[in-house]
């Protein structure tokens, strides 16, 4: 199916507690919305693949692969950061970053049973999102720095003081076990979610849909041309970074 470019999104998307608690009230009438677009969900399953990929080089000491996996993760965070501001709306952190009291709300709800009326990340997954993206961020450019620093290369691994190498290098080990217990606190919500609220969010990861509430507006989803464009972007960005580390 053809993704269709839709720009300037008027407003932010609903407040989900509000539509939520209005769907509860009339389940009848709910139809199919693309909430992600291809681009996100493309970047999400290669990020999981990249990630294990990562782990698995490290523990076979492979570690030229590890650094290539590395530099190809991080061309997809460049990408997904950009695309967080000119992608589709579900996408776009503007839309999708809740206040901290109404991530407040939705987690006071989550024991609660109800059927999902959230077209894109919840008030809570939303910053969620967010700590993964920035804690993958800060794991593979200090193991950039420390593979680059190992084999004496780029100008700044060249002019960096030894202690501040040897913070970077500790500082990655130290990041990588707060994005494993990142991952694990993001799949045990999946699990509570399917479990107890009776939501799949998994499959819409897979689909691109979700079957909403009438009272829910489908997300306007930008284009795979732009997508392109931008990861193009990311990978030339991912190159200059690699080489100046």
């Amino acid at each position: 199916m053809t993704e269709t470019a839709n720009d300037n999104p008027s407003g932010p998307l609903p407040d989900p507690e509000q539509v939520g608690t209005a769907s509860a009230c009339a389940l009848n009438g709910r139809r199919p919305i693309r909430v992600w677009d291809l681009p996100t969900r493309l970047f999400h399953w290669l990020v999981v693949l990249l990630v294990a990929g990562a782990w698995a080089t490290w523990r076979l000491n492979r570690m030229a692969w590890h650094e290539r996996l590395g530099e190809a993760l991080l061309a997809l965070l460049l990408f997904r950061v950009a695309w967080g501001f000119v992608g589709s709306d579900t996408a776009r952190f503007a839309r999708f970053l809740a206040t901290p009291a109404m991530a407040w709300r939705h987690l006071a709800r989550v024991l609660r049973r109800e059927p999902d009326a959230q077209a894109g990340h919840n008030p809570a997954g939303g910053w969620m999102v967010l700590l993964l993206l920035l804690l993958l961020l800060a794991e593979t450019l200090t193991g950039i720095f420390v593979a680059n620093d190992v084999a004496d290369v780029g100008p700044l691994s060249a002019i960096t003081p030894a202690p501040v190498a040897d913070a970077i290098d500790a500082a990655h080990a130290l990041l990588w076990n707060a994005l494993l217990a990142a991952i694990a606190l993001h799949l045990l919500a999946i699990l509570v979610y399917a479990a107890v609220k009776g939501q799949n969010l998994v499959w819409p990861m897979i689909t691109g849909t979700k079957r909403l509430p009438e009272s829910v507006p489908p997300p306007r989803v930008a284009g795979v041309a732009r997508a392109a464009l931008v990861l193009a972007g990311g990978i030339a960005a991912a190159v200059l970074v690699a080489t100046l580390m």
